[in-house]
């Protein structure tokens, strides 16, 4: 039976040209599990959260506008901005 890839993918399944479903960072952990596993280094199995699950939940919670809400203004460089933010905001 296949299973549905919509919202994870496994590392020893994902390539460098999955970034624009994974993102950057799972895409090389796929990439190093998958050459590391050639050259013999036993690595365990893990998964990405897909964008298209984040959408999903982000949507099905109807809370996009509160989220673009807590953000506006925000200087990306002020970790306690963005701190007291995510206090604020609770969901």
């Amino acid at each position: 039976m296949e299973q549905d890839t919509r919202y994870i993918r496994w590392f020893e399944k994902i390539k460098i040209e999955d970034i624009p479903i994974v993102g950057g960072k799972n895409a090389s952990l796929g990439g190093m599990c998958r050459e590391l596993a050639t050259q013999g280094v036993k690595i365990p199995n893990g998964f990405a959260v897909t964008a298209e699950a984040y959408w999903y939940v982000i949507e099905s919670a109807r809370i996009l506008d509160e989220l673009k809400e807590a953000m506006e203004g925000l200087v990306k460089t002020n970790l306690d901005d963005l701190m007291n933010r995510g206090k604020e905001h609770t969901i």
